[in-house]
């Protein structure tokens, strides 16, 4: 009677597993940029802003962080960039001359 030897099952080269972890590093990165952004207002397509919140028109050479430096001069610019943000449903900190947003209270 002969024996048979198992299958060794499948086998990756060097090149192969660099080609799989490549791809699945590209579909979860996919994925986050599809769905970043979207987090409590998802399906929503406007921020709620209070009734009373103050709003500025951005100026030539104005950033988030000056705006955040000058409406509120003794809190941290850091955490008033990202309110800002949050409020105004922005995308990054990069804002436009014109552009007209909400202030944090």
């Amino acid at each position: 009677m002969a024996t048979t030897m198992p299958s060794p099952g499948v086998r990756l080269t060097r090149r192969g597993r660099a080609v799989l972890t490549g791809g699945a590093a590209t579909v979860l990165l996919v994925g986050f940029w599809l769905t970043a952004g979207h987090g409590a207002q998802a399906g929503s397509g406007r921020v709620e802003r209070p009734a009373n919140a103050q709003t500025v028109t951005v100026g030539p050479g104005d950033t988030l962080w000056s705006i955040a430096a000058a409406s509120r001069p003794s809190a941290d610019p850091r955490v008033t960039v990202q309110r800002i943000i949050d409020l105004n449903g922005l995308g990054g900190s990069i804002v436009q001359p014109g552009q007209r947003i909400t202030l944090p209270r």
